[in-house]
């Protein structure tokens, strides 16, 4: 999908409900006060099936230690089918739209896997102690003759020229194998940061991140993931495989977004 066609895309969803796989999705407006220094109102589109399903999560309640940021690598439609797949419990409670929408799909005292097998500190455990936050985002880009830029699904799905840099980021030098990727919006971080917001405060989980010389890398072993009391990101948990969310993404925004009333 071209990048000039996800705003169509997503207004489609919001007005629809109907994700990629066909199912009715029921779409209402919630707000949620932030109970931190700087108070304020968040957002939310609650997003729930016609049909009632809670068999992609689990209605368990544990302790939540840290906020764990990842990107689709996907389009709106797609993100909440695959988020919401009857009886296969890999979710998250919210989805960021390019747009700013903030979907959220169930309750973040509850828990569903989000961070695969082979997860640092288990796959079990560090999602039952944790807030996934999906950014609806396409991932890394390669780039094609004729400066098109496409997606790693299929090279005849082109999502910007070379010459649209508003539309991705090339890195200095390459972050996992890859150097092309496709930007946030500025919707998306204020978004973010109103639900980081939101989220540390009602679970006072620290606004703390990992330092910039170990932010991309996995954490070291089991100890010291189960140690982390914070913000991460799906990289720190898996030493390959995954790219969210590397260095193309703005983290200085978000930290000086957080410091809002801490």
């Amino acid at each position: 999908m071209k990048a000039t066609s996800i705003t169509q895309h997503e207004a489609s969803f919001r007005q629809t409900g109907i994700d990629s796989s066909g199912t009715q999705f029921l779409i209402s407006n919630i707000n949620a006060k932030i109970n931190d220094k700087a108070g304020g109102i968040l957002s939310l589109e609650f997003c729930t099936k016609q049909v009632p399903d809670k068999s992609f999560y689990y209605e368990e309640e544990f302790p939540k230690e840290r906020i764990v940021l990842h990107f689709t690598a996907g389009y709106l439609k797609g993100d909440i089918a695959q988020l919401s797949r009857q009886s296969v419990e890999v979710s998250v409670p919210f989805v960021i739209a390019r747009s700013g929408h903030i979907y959220n799909l169930w309750a973040s005292k509850y828990w569903s896997y989000h961070l695969g097998p082979g997860a640092i500190g288990g796959n079990s455990a560090m999602s039952q102690r944790s807030i996934g936050i999906e950014i609806s985002n396409i991932g890394f880009l390669r780039k094609k003759a004729g400066g098109l830029l496409h997606t790693v699904y299929s090279s005849d799905d082109v999502y910007c020229t070379e010459q649209e840099t508003g539309f991705y980021q090339k890195l200095p030098t390459t972050y996992r194998g890859e150097q092309y990727y496709a930007t946030f919006t500025n919707a998306q971080y204020k978004a973010l940061i109103q639900l980081l917001r939101f989220l540390t405060a009602r679970y006072n989980i620290p606004r703390t991140f990992l330092p910039m010389a170990t932010r991309f890398n996995p954490f070291a072993n089991a100890a010291e993931a189960e140690g982390f009391k914070g913000i991460c990101s799906h990289v720190n948990f898996r030493p390959s495989g995954k790219w969210d969310i590397g260095p193309a993404f703005n983290w200085g925004r978000v930290e000086k977004g957080l410091k809002i009333g801490a």
